[in-house]
């Protein structure tokens, strides 16, 4: 009796598999998930934008007019400015520049954009935007300036930033 001869087949080497087309189902979610990304950064951006706009009415239209300080580093910018007399828009950014460090550190570069995109949009907000004085009332300055300015951060937090 013979043996039966085992031969293993033989593999090509060096050639590549050729890519195989994308079927339409994952054609359509990669189209959803980049829809859906662009929509949620849009929001994020609107969220960012009112938030900047809010703060910025609620500081010069109610707290400044009046000399009313805020807490953390727009009251320390604030002060600064009391004392400095630079340009209230570069020393928001100037006392926010250590925090910007650490938050790319600890948070992320996509957070560290939003915050300083964020940031820089409060400077120039209060560097170019004409808010009208509404009120000296201190009482109605104290509410309605800590409304602005809370809802303002708030809507900024809500898109990923901070102010």
């Amino acid at each position: 009796m013979e043996k039966p001869e085992i031969s293993t087949p033989i593999k090509p080497i060096g050639i590549p598999k050729l890519p195989q087309e994308a079927s339409n189902y994952k054609m359509a979610k990669s189209l959803y998930i980049t829809r859906k990304t662009i929509a949620n950064n849009l929001a994020d951006s609107v969220y960012i934008l009112i938030g900047v706009l809010a703060a910025g009415f609620g500081l010069k239209s109610f707290l400044l007019p009046n000399q009313l300080l805020d807490g953390g580093a727009t009251g320390i910018s604030l002060l600064l400015v009391k004392i400095t007399g630079v340009s209230l828009s570069l020393i928001i950014v100037l006392v926010n520049l250590p925090f910007i460090f650490m938050a790319y550190k600890q948070m992320g570069r996509a957070f560290t954009v939003r915050a300083l995109m964020a940031i820089l949009g409060l400077a120039l907000c209060l560097n170019f935007i004409n808010y009208p004085i509404l009120t000296d009332d201190k009482l109605l300055v104290a509410v309605f300036g800590g409304f602005f300015l809370g809802a303002g951060i708030g809507l900024a937090i809500r898109g990923g930033a901070v102010l």
